[in-house]
This record gives C-alpha cells, structure tokens and sequence, in this order.
C-alpha cells in the first residue's frame, strides 16, 4: 500500500490533511492494527476538526470490517479516551486528533489500562505491515458497534481529585478557542463557585477566531484583552484537543510548564507528603527544589508521554509534569489531563487566598529562554561539538535527553526533534547578567556549528 511513511511519529500518527492523512488510509490502518493487536473491543473518540468526523468512520468501518465491536464515543477531549481505557477497560482506544497541530490530524492510541502504543511499542511495525500489504484478509463475521457518552463519567471522576467545597468564587477567563475543551468546561462551570468570561466556547472546527494553540503568542491576544477588561483574577486558554491548559495570571502574563509542575507538586505534597514525583529533563531547577522542599522524592526522567507513562509506573508517582504542559496523575490511570491540572490549580489558588502573580513569585526565580528551535543538518554533530566544547569548564553532563551541561548558576539543555531537522534549546540562569551572557554564547556556538534559528 503506498502512503507517506512519515505520518508515523514516536508516540501517534499524524500528517497533513488531506495530503498525508485520509479516509482511506485510516480505514487500513484500523484493519492492520485488528490483525497486530487483536482486539476483541475498541473505543473511538474524536476532536472537532472538520476533517475528524469522516476519518472516525473510517476507522470504525476498518474495525468493524475485521469482525471487532467498536464503541463510538464521539466528541471528546484527549484525556478522556485514556480514561475510557481506564474505566471501562476496551483493548484498544483511538483518540481522532491532530493535537495542537494546525492544519493537521492523526490519531493517539493505548491499550487497556491507558497503557500508551508508542513507535516501538507497535506503531513502526503496523507502517511496515502497511507497506507490504495488498489486501486485507476478509473476516467471518461483522463487527457490532455501539454508541456511549462518557461526558459526565469523565467530569465525575475528575471533580475527585480536589475537594469542591474548598474552591473559591474567582473571576475567570476560560478560553477554548472552538475546540473540545468548550464542551467539558461549559459541564465543570456549572459544578464551580464565582463568574467564568468563556471565549469561543462553540464547537467550530474551521476555528474561525483563533487556532487553539496557547504555544503560538498571538493566539493569547483575546484572552489578556479579556483579562484586564474583566479585572478577572485568572485566565486560562485550552489547546485544540483539549489536553492541555495554559493559565495566565490577572495581569495577563503566561505561566510557564516548569512553574505549574511546581504548583501542582506543592498543591499534592502538601496533602501527601514522601510520594514520588517526575519531571521531564527540560524543566527549570525550581521544580525539583519545589518537591525536596515539600516533602517528595523527585526523579527527572526524559520527554515523551510514553516514557513519562512508563516511569510512572515503574517508580508508583503520583504525579508528573513537562515543560510543553502535560500533566500526568497516579488516580488518572497514569495519563495526562488538562482539566485535572486545572482543578487542581484552581484548589490551589483558592487556598492560597492571593493574587495568582503573588503565588507564582514564590516559583518564578530564575531566568528563562522558553524553547528556541534551530534547523540543522547534523544533530548529534553539533550535540557532541556542545560537549567537547564545556567538558571541561562545566559542572556536570548528562545524556539523559538530547545534552544538558550544567554551571554553578546556569545550565542549558540541547535536545534533537524526533521528527524534524530541529535542536531545541532550553536555558536557565539565575540573574539576568548570566542569563544574557549564556544565551548570546550557546546562540554563537550553535550559529556557528551551521543551525539556524526558527520561528516558533
């Protein structure tokens, strides 16, 4: 079967549409995956992109077609199929998705118990089945398909993780940008205390105000304008699948990935202390300082949700966080919410009882770059030219993910984009002399090993 094999990604599936990623493709995807797996029940879930409908149906015609009973669920937000997987116990789970991408959709996909289907983990092995496959093996029998709305079982389960009569009555500006959070926050609203400003809370999936993409700046523009005009003491912005939240303080400014892992630790170890916690290798020092001062064990481990999954379970965490906004929970089956984190802020800020910038300042020490990406034609070149470069003046060096050279007051990591010709940089100081000073040196050496800085 031909198909551009690049649609196949570490931890999903994901292409252009309708270039890359179409019915027909999908549809043998379902049926490769029936003949790998084996699966006797699936659920299918889906986003709100207009391309997601009809991809959906083909996937369910592809399971169907191999004789597997398939549980439509609809339109959902991401953090509910690992639910479904989780509570309902289906043995495979497929998220319709491009996730934050623009102009894209693909799928996500995990197994019983939310246990997540990486590139290694199947994915690689169904494009290479694909490749050689000219037909697929006619089953004896047609599978059953039913439909099941998991909304109020998902919003029931996710008010477990705070205590309700603890939250207070805020002013807060809820932006979902038309995607799939507007359907779960419209539900949570009606369960919470004080006045919510809901921007673009219809499901439109031409996405006609913004694209929900709370990483691109632009995409903010409407929710600070809200901010201020509503004097709101909070702000907080959805991506297009609904798996992530971005909050913003009541001045407008965005709270980083590193400063909510940090939050959201404190808020759990102040209820339960000596639990250990993750963080992925990019996140700023004050998360782990935040956990060894509250009480937990912190242990850093790579980027990736299938490996963050993974390790969680391996060492029983509670809790982890990732700089790009991933928030994964023990009691959410080991997976990542954004609804949960949001719960779990908003518990936070309630007991705190002041202003959200006020809370942050206590986590917002050092001097932060955000990731800045660099097109290059040689990777692991420039990684290995960064190590030979510092051996000897730096404090340490680790390979855990990409390189991370570390200095009494900054460090830096490098790390290589699984899927294009880009390192990312993240780099931290501790005033703004050094900050400056290091970033203008790592940009110089980078620039000089031939990358190229982008646009986000």
């Amino acid at each position: 079967m031909n198909f551009s094999t690049s649609i196949f990604k570490d931890y999903d599936v994901r292409g252009d549409y309708p270039k890359e990623i179409n019915p027909q493709i999908f549809k043998a995807i379902a049926q490769e995956l029936t003949l790998f797996f084996k699966p006797k029940i699936v659920s299918v879930g889906r986003d709100n992109r207009n391309s997601s409908k009809d991809l959906s149906s083909s996937v369910i015609d592809g399971f169907l077609a191999q004789g597997v009973n398939v549980v439509d669920l609809g339109l959902i937000t991401t953090d509910m199929i690992y639910f479904a997987a989780g509570k309902f116990g289906y043995d495979l789970n497929m998220m319709i998705t491009g996730s934050h991408a623009e102009g894209k959709n693909g799928f996500k996909i995990c197994k019983k118990g939310a246990f997540p289907i990486s590139g290694e983990g199947g994915l690689y092995q169904i494009r290479d089945n694909l490749l050689k496959r000219e037909s697929f093996p006619k089953s004896k029998i047609i599978g059953k398909l039913t439909k099941k709305d998991i909304l109020n079982d998902w919003i029931k389960h996710a008010l477990t993780f705070i205590n309700l009569k603890k939250i207070g009555a805020f002013k807060i500006v809820v932006d979902t940008g038309n995607g799939m959070a507007g359907l779960v926050m419209s539900k949570i609203e009606e369960r919470l205390p004080g006045e919510f400003f809901n921007l673009f809370f219809e499901l439109d999936g031409s996405f006609p105000n913004h694209f929900p993409n709370p990483l691109i700046e632009e995409n903010l523009i409407a929710i600070r304008k809200k901010i201020l005009e509503s004097k709101a003491n909070l702000g907080i912005a959805f991506d297009a699948d609904g798996d992530r939240a971005f909050f913003l303080d009541e001045k407008g400014k965005t709270i980083s990935g590193t400063i909510l892992t940090a939050m959201i630790s404190k808020a759990i170890l102040s209820k339960k202390k000596r639990e250990t916690l993750l963080y992925n290798a990019v996140c700023g020092k004050i998360v782990s300082e935040t956990i060894e001062k509250y009480g937990g064990k912190g242990i850093r481990v790579r980027v990736g949700h299938s490996i963050i999954k993974e390790k969680m379970r391996k060492y029983n965490a509670i809790f982890a966080g990732e700089h790009s906004g991933h928030f994964f929970f023990r009691d959410n089956f080991f997976s990542d919410s954004g609804l949960i984190a949001t719960l779990k802020v908003l518990e936070l800020f309630s007991l705190e009882k002041k202003p959200f910038s006020k809370i942050i300042k206590e986590f917002d020490k050092y001097f932060v770059s955000g990731e800045i990406n660099f097109k290059v034609d040689n990777k692991q070149e420039i990684m290995k030219a960064l190590e030979s470069e510092f051996k000897n003046s730096a404090e340490s060096i680790d390979w855990l993910d990409g390189i991370s050279v570390w200095f009494q007051d900054w460090w830096f990591n490098v790390r290589p984009s699984n899927t294009e010709p880009l390192l990312r940089l993240n780099l931290e100081a501790e005033n703004r002399d050094t900050f400056d000073q290091s970033l203008r040196l790592i940009f110089g050496k980078i620039e000089k090993l031939g990358g190229k800085r982008v646009s986000h």
